[in-house]
């Protein structure tokens, strides 16, 4: 089945059909939670949720819009959702952006630097910074759709990402002079 017919058939509660969505998008919504959350039980938590929330509300979806875009947007709203329950997460309301980019050219980062050591580094700094890069330069949303789901100013968001690029640029550089 294509996608408009799954989502037609699932609309009609078509087990067949929900399974086959499950197996099509359970590892791109894990990784998303896990990557917001860092927390592999509480991202598979996440997803189960997601999942029986998605068939219950899937009647609201287009049958032509983009399952997976829709999929994931409900599992980083609720990945943010389960962090705000658990963390004080406090986001800097700063309408000044900082100027002062660290400037790293091409030829200064060097090739033995790994995906997994910049996976790795994002979920060292500080929470409210990794949750603003993973969503930008991972999940691939832009500062204002960032805004509205942490319900921040888009302001905030740009400074926060800006101090996080610039705090994960720092650890790339120190692992380079190891």
């Amino acid at each position: 089945m294509n996608t408009k017919q799954l989502i037609q058939a699932c609309k009609l509660n078509n087990y067949s059909a929900q399974i086959e969505i499950y197996h099509n998008y359970k590892n791109m919504m894990f990784g998303a939670a896990i990557r917001i959350l860092n927390n592999r039980e509480e991202a598979e938590d996440v997803v189960q949720d997601c999942f029986i929330k998605s068939f219950q509300k899937i009647h609201q979806l287009n049958d032509d819009a983009s399952l997976g875009a829709w999929l994931k947007r409900i599992v980083v709203n609720k990945s943010l959702d389960v962090l705000r329950e658990q963390k004080n997460i406090v986001w800097i309301d700063e309408t000044l952006i900082l100027e002062t980019e660290i400037e790293i050219g091409n030829d200064e980062i060097e090739n033995d630097i790994s995906i997994e050591f910049i996976k790795e580094s994002i979920q060292q700094l500080k929470e409210k910074y990794s949750i603003i890069l993973v969503l930008y330069l991972i999940e691939d949303y832009n500062h204002r759709e960032i805004a509205e789901m942490l319900n921040i100013k888009e302001s905030t968001v740009r400074n926060q990402y800006k101090r996080g690029k610039d705090q994960l640029l720092k650890m790339i550089q120190k692992k380079q002079i190891v």
